[in-house]
């Protein structure tokens, strides 16, 4: 299959005159995708079927492995210019490339269509508590749908870099931290009041183990693996060092995915039993702004899924621009949205862990421990990274039906990126062919 890449944006590298973000760009961007009512809603999964201790041991240590994930593919695709569709293309050859660019589509497809429903049961639950409005019936349902619909179109026909630079940067990410801080503060005074030590001391009832924790923890930062390409190739070269591309998105969603878990788990612990996570946030003195700003940074989580999902969509049809691709997913996502119920979080999670893990354990293996690459094979299959990427999805199945105590991401990333790394040489026919010099 042959990849036409003249007018591909995101098959060629991005240059260098356009790249314009720096590290506190790289930071605010991630912090504020890694914060939203989605990543706390997964983090209440945590409580109670683990405990305080052993949630909280999962939430760090899975967010800094996961966020280091994503800042070691930041790297790649700073330094080499390419979008997310670009290094799937230089390790798997462009004519396997597409099923994994295909399957991240989907996936964005999925999240974006999540993020609406989760905004609109935002919208439903502060109309309910501050005006006595019911949003929740059939006509309510449909009119905040669109409404959040209507916003992100209006979005994606603007420009991602001025968004990011003149929005999130300066005004998006004050405000976000406010309202986080605020409901830190009011729930650990909850928390106080029923006894920390309590809290503190809690057991799990053994439904989850601590890997297993570590596993669901994870799967939100990978479920980003495939978009933040996208974004680093924007970025500026570094001239020594880790590079702000590396430093920022570790730091800012590592910072983000803590806080916002963390919260999760103070809100279903402070919470009354079955309670609903948007309704527990506005019943906190304060809750109805704080939700409120909250609410509108889940936007720019679904406005990052619709365009990397157009970078995608662009690179598999260069005739239609990146912004047509933009505008046309996100009417998709709408009608989902108003058809598809908010199913289960945890298994879709997990599923998307299964495929994204081991696919970005072979890139990194590939491409991530020497040079990076300056263009894309538009002719050949490499069928041993094909092959080890299909062997990880089966060994992430695998530990998850025979070893579930030791976890699934980590024993997967480690099989993919070390024989990746050991086939590399021989996969590339002698030093590696795209390895060539940054230039």
């Amino acid at each position: 299959m042959a990849i036409e890449t003249q007018g591909n944006e995101a098959l060629t590298p991005l240059a260098a005159g356009s790249r314009v973000f720096r590290w506190h760009d790289h930071l605010s961007l991630w912090f504020s995708l890694g914060v939203g009512l989605l990543v706390m809603q997964i983090g209440a999964y945590l409580v109670p079927a683990v405990g305080t201790r052993d949630a909280l041991l999962a939430i760090v240590l899975g967010s800094c492995i996961g966020a280091g994930l994503l800042a070691w593919t930041a790297r790649l695709g700073c330094e080499s210019g390419l979008a997310s569709a670009g290094l799937m293309h230089a390790t798997y050859g462009s004519a396997f490339a597409p099923l994994p660019v295909v399957l991240n589509i989907v996936q964005l497809i999925g999240w974006t269509t999540f993020e609406l429903v989760i905004m609109r049961e935002g919208t439903q639950a502060i109309g309910k508590q501050a005006f006595g409005w019911s949003l929740d019936g059939s006509l309510g349902s449909l009119l905040t749908t669109l409404l959040w619909g209507a916003v992100l179109l209006a979005l994606l026909a603007g420009s991602m870099v001025k968004l990011v630079r003149r929005f999130v940067s300066r005004f998006g990410l004050p405000l976000v931290l406010l309202s986080l801080l605020w409901l830190s503060w009011q729930f650990a005074i909850q928390l106080q009041a029923k006894g920390l030590d309590a809290f503190w001391s809690r057991p799990g009832n053994g439904s989850m183990g601590l890997f297993s924790a570590l596993d669901l923890v994870i799967a939100m930062p990978v479920s980003w693996l495939p978009l933040v390409a996208d974004y680093a190739r924007h970025g500026r070269r570094s001239t020594g060092g880790l590079g702000g591309a590396f430093s920022g998105t570790w730091l800012g969603y590592a910072l983000a995915n803590i806080w916002c878990y963390g919260l999760g788990v103070m809100v279903a612990s402070a919470a009354e039993p079955g309670s609903n996570l948007a309704t527990a946030l506005l019943l906190a003195q304060g809750g109805l702004v704080a939700l409120g700003l909250i609410l509108i940074d889940e936007l720019d989580n679904a406005y990052g899924d619709v365009y990397s999902g157009s970078v995608s969509a662009h690179s598999l049809k260069p005739r239609w621009s990146v912004k047509r691709w933009g505008l046309v997913l996100a009417v998709l996502c709408i009608g989902f949205a108003l058809v598809l119920p908010m199913h289960t979080l945890e298994p879709f999670l997990l599923l998307l862990s299964s495929v994204f893990v081991p696919l970005y354990g072979v890139i990194l293996g590939r491409l991530g421990t020497g040079e990076t690459p300056a263009s894309v094979d538009t002719r050949r299959v490499d069928l041993g990274a094909a092959l080890i990427w299909i062997a990880g999805i089966a060994v992430y199945h695998g530990c998850a039906k025979w070893a579930p105590q030791l976890g699934s991401a980590l024993p997967t990333l480690a099989f993919t990126f070390l024989l990746a790394w050991f086939t590399r040489q021989a996969a590339a026919g002698g030093p590696s062919a795209l390895a060539q010099s940054r230039g």
